[in-house]
Formats: structure tokens, C-alpha cells, sequence
């Protein structure tokens, strides 16, 4: 049972200076002219920043919603499609795209009341469905199919908590990709939903109560009862109770001294417990309070310092666990006896050690951990003493997730996946210490022909940094290879290994595949995360180059066959980057990008986002660091940069598309030379979430469609 913060971006720094020198062509086959790219209107808005005075031209196309805005993206969008379809390639690499996912595979099973659910997509399906069986053998029935409630698939589950007997299920359900969330409970053996709908969800927590009457949940204020500006502050925690109306919900907790803050719920399995998580947007470091399930008196605040990151994994009695870097960066496992909560009196259970505590579970009164050593995953038992029992042999260098269990079972279930070994669930014993294959996908793909490698470059402060390579067998480093180097960097989120058919359509295509994984992620510890944070993030973008450097030096690629591509923090990285050293890439591919740094905290959800970043407004200082690598301010008139295909979605509430308007007009003004600078706006998507399966494979044979073009490359035909 352990809590942590599921996304983040982040960003800052000193950028270096950008040359001036003319972008080298890419290879290409169609000869290339400059586009025809629409006209945007430029205004005199000029805000001042501590005595900075920064002009922001653009500023009309923040206003999604106005006819001139719309006009626009319309154009970008016609124009883009023309380039895309201009090869006659896209098809055949979208027809192969989507046999690649015709597979059928399945979410490692979750046992709740004796029963097991999972989530499977029979191949081609927009969203997968929920599925319960009695063993794990016997038939398994719908509970929830998501792809009847919209002819597009653009309606997704987005969370789901089953009660503890497993006959009901509260589950949100998002719209086009959006955050926002209606929550419903439906009886699993029936099919059918109760009356009642949730709304003002996102990003909620549910935590039932084991009678099953009800359950605590989080959510934001009715839109109507607060400014414009407050409708993502403010977060409360209520309770409600099957077969009423949210109108009749209570307030159990909220913190108006302290609107930033998000709460997230959790019920103890021995049912004696609520706690209750406190965050202030995406930093890692939380508040835990707690009070007695029964009654209504007032939480007690355990951990109010924010000091650290603490998951709860679970009680014995008054004796609480949690897997913390308080004191202990690369994580550790300790005990808190909460009659005597002082920090003097904390049992350390588990130490520090080299490896990173990635994530852990109570399970059969064990504690099972995943730990990362250089970037991929051990899975290890220790008794509550914190003896250790065994490591639990996995089927290579890969990633575990969607690890489950309960604290008096010893049925534990866990997935593991791999750049090339598809998601695999597992049942594993720990009594017998028997480990056992659930389910197995099968790809028509022969996977046995590549091959994937760890290296490692040294950045620019001397900093080892990890890197992994996927290619065919048997390659030849002659630095004729088209090189795809994918890269996040940042809001302590760690990038693991994994399998994607979109990457199988690369390799089979002649690419080499590349993950670096630079600072600011939690692939080393909290440490290796603040040294990409704040002022320290041009270190990211050094780790980048790095990486890239490397790639050409070790003769895998050049620079005019080197694509980067990253998303939202990772959409920053690329545009950072290209703009720092326009020479280096031959084609850039940035996906629902963080771009406008002294604004960003403005729009939706952005002001999570100041811990990871900082505030240009706030601070001098944080303005300074900030400016130096603001995409949107750092391009610079009269250079020719790379080929690019900005990307976003209308309805992204959580990188709202403005970033990526106001970055493609800002390019198309001052970039010199014939290389194309295309956006791509999608309707009814948002940030990535939830996103269907058709829209995916639509949006991925775009991206092939303009590197292939760009790059040189003929892809399968």
C-alpha cells in the first residue's frame, strides 16, 4: 500500500549559448522548399520581469477558444497534413503500426474479496476492459468496458478502487483525454451503476470503507464557488455514502490556510486507520496525518515537515511503516511507533543501501521491494525485522510494475517488461516461492533478432550517465544508422526500461533506439533528482547532449540521421536542447511540450509544477535561470534548425496547447533555411492519458510518417 506523486515535468537552469551557424541539411528524399507557413499576427505585449522587460508577441494565441486562434491551428493542421501526405508513405506505415498491436495482453491481476481482476485489451480495442474471474483459471467476465460509452474511445477510465469484498467498484471516467474526472460505483455482480455521479474530480484518491457503505474521496469546489483561479486550489476530502447524492457528502477534511495542498486517502487493511497524504503540487516531499476510522475526531499530524517523500506501506497495531528518503536518499524502510511519534524513536528497518528503494508492498507479513540498480529493477523479501529473505529471480534487465498483494496473503502478483520482452504478469508464492507465468503475450515480431544494451557517456560536470540501445543483431558502427534518442529528465520520475510496438516498427524499420536517462528523475535517489531541478537544470539538458555526442562518437549515427523526441517535461528537454545546439540533431520530435517558462504556472494545473520549476514572478532569481532556457524565449532569429513536429491536443488541460502554438510561431518567424517547423494539434485528446488505441497508432504513424521523410528512410514495405 504505498502513495507516490504519478506525474511530473520540470525544468531550470543556465542554458548555454546558441550558435548562429546555418542547421546542415537533412537527407531527405523529396527535395525540400520552405513551407508556406500561415501568418500570425504579432502584438506589443511586453511584460516586466524585476526590472526585465520580455516581449511575448504571441500572447493572443492563448485564447483557445477566440475564431482567430482556431483559424490558425486549422491552417498549422492543413498544412502539416499536406507534408505528411505528400510521400504516400503514411498509410503503409500505419497499416503496420496497427499489426504490430493486434495482440492481446492483460494487466498483472489484482486479488480483492478471493476474486481477481485485470485489465485486458483484446488487440485493436480503443481502451481495455475490466475483468473479474473466480480462480485464476476460471471464466473471466466483464465488469467495466469502457469502449461502449463512446463511439471514438475517447472516454477512458482513468481511476478505479474496488472495496475490500470485492463487490463494488468506484471508478472515474474522463473525456478526451481531459484530468477532469466523474466518478461512479457500480456493483460488480450486477453490471450496473448506482444513481449517483461524482464531479470537480481530478486526480482522485478513493479509499473505501471496509463495511463497504462508502468511501473517502478527494476533490476540488464546485467551479461556481470560486475564482477562476482558484478552481484547481482548495482540494478537500469528503466522505460519501452508496445511495445518496454528492450534495450530501461531508467534509471531512480541508485546508484553507493552505489551498495548494492535495489530499489523497488511504484505509489501513486492518480497517483501524485513515491516513491521509498531503502534497503541494508535484513535490516529492509530503505531509501524513492520521486519525481513528471510527469517530470523527481530528487527524493527527504525524509527518507535518515536508521534509521528505513518505509511503505508507502498512500498520501493525499502532506501529506504522513507510518506505522514506528522510535521511537516506536512495531510500530506506522504517518504523514509526505513533504512541511515541518523535523522530528519536524511529526504528530504522530496512537501511540505505546502493540501490535505489524504488517502491515497495506488505505482503504476507513481508516486505517486498523493488529496487533499481543503474536503471533496472530487483525484486527483494524481507521479514519485518528487516532480515533478508531472498531475491526473487527475474527474466532479465527490465522494469516490475503493478505489484499487488495483501498483508495476510501470500499471493503476490507483479508484471515485468523489457525494450524487448512484452509485459509478462506474474503469480508468485511466497511461502512456496513459487514463481509463475499468468500471462505471456505473443507478438508477431521476431524479437529474437535484437538486441538491447546499457552504456554509459559522461556529461559535461564528469557526471556518469546511463543510456540503453536497441538494435538489430549484428550492426555495423559506420554512423549510417537513423538514431531515435528519447529522454524525460525530471519530477523524480524514473524511465525504465519497456516494450512498445511503435518501437518495433523503428527497428524494423533500420533504426537504433535510444533511452537516455539524465538528473532529475529518481533514477539514483533524491539526490540525482535535485541535481535536474530548479537552478540546477541545465544539467539535464548537458546530460542530453551528452548522450548525443556519444551516439555519433561511438559511430552509431551523425548528426544529420539523429532524431531526439521527449513529451510534455521531456517536449522542454528537446526544445531546450535543439535550441542550444541546432547542429547536433537531424530531425526533432516535441510532444505536448512545456514551453513558456515565466508563464506556465498561470494555466490549469501548472502551478503544480513551481517546486520542480520555479516562479519567474516570484523570484529573481528563479526568473533568471528560468529566462536562460525558456524555449519560447531563446530562439534566436536567423538560424536554421532541424526539422520539427511540435504536437498537442485541444483538450490538454494539463500542458494547456498554448506552449506549443506560441513555440511554432515563434520558430516559424525566425528560423532560417528550408527545414520544415510543422504543429500538430489533435482534437479530442489531451496530454497522452487515456488516450484511444486508434488515436495512438493515427498519431504514431504521423511522427514515423515525418522522421522517415526527414531522415532519409524508406521503412517496411
Amino acid at each position: 500500500m504505498n502513495k507516490r506523486s504519478v506525474w511530473t515535468s520540470a525544468i531550470l537552469a543556465l542554458i548555454a549559448t546558441l550558435g548562429t551557424g546555418c542547421h546542415r541539411p537533412s537527407t531527405t528524399t523529396t527535395a525540400q522548399r520552405r513551407p508556406a507557413y500561415p501568418q500570425a499576427r504579432k502584438e506589443a505585449v511586453v511584460d516586466t520581469y524585476h526590472g526585465t522587460e520580455v516581449a511575448d508577441p504571441y500572447r493572443w494565441l492563448e485564447d483557445a477558444d477566440s475564431d482567430e486562434t482556431q483559424t490558425w491551428v486549422a491552417r498549422q493542421n492543413d498544412l502539416t497534413e499536406r507534408f505528411l501526405a505528400r510521400t504516400g508513405a503514411r498509410e503503409r506505415i500505419k497499416a503496420r503500426l496497427k499489426s504490430l498491436t493486434n495482440y492481446p495482453r492483460c494487466s498483472s491481476p489484482s486479488k480483492q474479496g478471493g476474486r481477481y481482476f485485470f485489465w485486458k485489451n483484446d488487440g485493436l480495442q480503443n481502451q481495455s476492459v475490466l475483468y473479474v474471474q473466480d480462480t485464476l483459471d476460471g471464466e473471466a467476465r466483464v465488469v467495466v468496458n469502457p469502449n461502449v460509452l463512446s463511439a471514438d474511445g475517447t472516454v477512458a477510465v482513468t481511476t478505479a478502487a474496488l472495496n475490500w469484498d470485492g463487490t463494488k467498484l468506484a471508478y472515474g471516467l474522463s473525456h478526451s483525454g481531459s484530468d477532469e474526472q466523474e466518478v461512479r460505483i457500480r456493483e460488480v455482480n450486477w453490471g450496473m451503476d448506482l444513481d449517483e455521479v461524482l464531479q470537480w474530480c481530478r486526480f482522485t484518491t478513493i479509499a473505501w470503507h471496509h463495511d463497504g457503505g462508502g468511501f473517502f474521496y478527494s476533490r476540488f469546489p464546485d467551479p461556481t464557488t470560486v475564482s477562476e483561479e482558484d478552481r484547481m486550489n482548495y482540494n478537500r476530502l469528503y466522505w460519501h455514502r452508496l445511495g445518496t447524492p454528492q450534495s450530501a457528502d461531508v467534509l471531512i477534511y480541508e485546508r484553507p490556510d493552505n489551498k495548494e495542498l492535495s489530499l489523497a486517502p488511504v484505509v489501513t487493511e486492518d480497517g483501524r486507520y485513515l491516513v491521509l497524504y498531503l502534497h503541494h503540487g508535484t513535490d516529492p516531499r509530503n505531509r501524513v496525518y492520521y486519525r481513528p476510522l471510527k469517530g470523527d475526531g481530528p487527524f493527527v499530524r504525524l509527518l507535518d515537515e515536508a521534509d521528505a517523500r513518505y509511503d505508507f506501506l502498512g500498520n501493525q497495531g499502532p506501529i506504522f511503516y513507510f518506505l522514506t528518503n528522510s535521511d537516506a536518499p536512495k531510500g530506506r524502510i522504517i518504523a514509526i511507533d505513533t504512541d511515541r511519534p518523535a523522530q528519536a524513536h524511529w526504528s530504522t528497518v530496512i537501511p540505505e543501501s546502493d540501490g535505489v528503494i524504488d517502491y515497495a508492498a506488505w505482503v504476507d507479513n513481508q516486505l517486498v521491494l523493488v529496487c533499481m540498480h543503474d536503471v533496472h529493477h530487483r525484486l527483494k523479501v524481507f521479514h519485518l525485522d528487516g532480515q533478508h529473505v531472498r531475491d526473487i529471480d527475474l527474466p532479465g534487465l527490465g522494469t516490475v510494475g503493478g505489484l499487488s498483494g495483501r498483508q495476510d496473503d501470500p499471493e503476490m502478483f507483479f508484471s515485468f517488461t523489457s525494450f524487448l520482452y512484452p509485459s509478462t504478469s506474474f503469480r508468485y508464492d511466497l511461502r512456496s516461492n513459487e514463481l509463475r507465468v499468468i500471462h505471456q503475450p505473443e507478438i508477431d515480431f521476431d524479437l529474437a533478432a535484437y538486441e538491447t544494451r546499457q552504456v554509459f557517456c559522461t556529461s559535461k560536470d564528469g557526471t556518469r550517465i546511463p543510456m540503453f540501445i536497441t538494435h538489430r543483431k549484428g550492426l555495423t558502427l559506420d554512423g549510417s544508422h537513423p538514431t531515435l534518442l528519447y529522454g524525460y529528465g525530471g519530477f523524480n520520475i524514473n524511465i525504465m526500461p519497456g516494450f512498445s510496438t511503435s518501437t518495433l516498427a523503428w527497428l524494423e524499420a533500420g533504426g537504433v533506439y535510444v533511452q537516455a536517462n539524465m538528473r532529475g528523475g529518481s533514477e539514483y535517489g533524491e539526490s540525482w533528482h535535485q541535481a535536474g531541478m530548479l537552478e540546477n537544470k541545465q544539467n539535464v539538458f548537458d546530460d542530453f547532449i551528452a548522450a548525443a555526442e556519444w551516439l555519433i562518437e561511438n559511430n552509431y549515427t551523425q548528426p544529420a540521421k539523429l532524431a531526439i523526441r521527449g513529451g510534455s517535461n521531456g517536449g522542454l528537454l528537446v526544445a531546450a536542447c535543439m535550441l542550444q545546439r541546432p547542429h547536433l540533431y537531424g530531425a526533432v520530435v516535441c510532444q505536448v511540450p512545456v514551453i513558456d517558462m515565466l508563464r506556465y504556472h498561470k494555466f490549469t494545473v501548472g502551478r503544480y509544477w513551481v517546486p520542480e520549476y520555479g516562479n519567474a514572478e516570484a523570484s529573481k532569481q528563479e526568473f533568471g535561470y528560468l529566462y536562460a532556457y525558456s524555449p519560447l524565449h531563446n530562439v534566436k532569429a536567423g538560424v536554421g534548425y532541424p526539422p520539427i513536429l511540435i504536437t498537442s491536443a485541444d483538450t490538454d488541460d494539463r500542458v494547456v496547447p498554448l506552449h506549443a502554438k506560441k513555440f511554432a510561431a515563434t520558430l516559424q518567424e525566425k528560423a532560417v533555411g528550408d527545414n520544415p517547423i510543422l504543429l500538430r494539434v489533435e482534437t479530442k485528446a489531451g496530454h497522452g492519458g487515456g488516450k484511444p488505441v486508434s488515436k495512438a497508432i493515427e498519431e504514431q504513424a504521423d511522427i514515423y510518417t515525418f522522421l522517415f521523410d526527414v531522415l532519409g528512410m524508406q521503412g517496411r514495405r
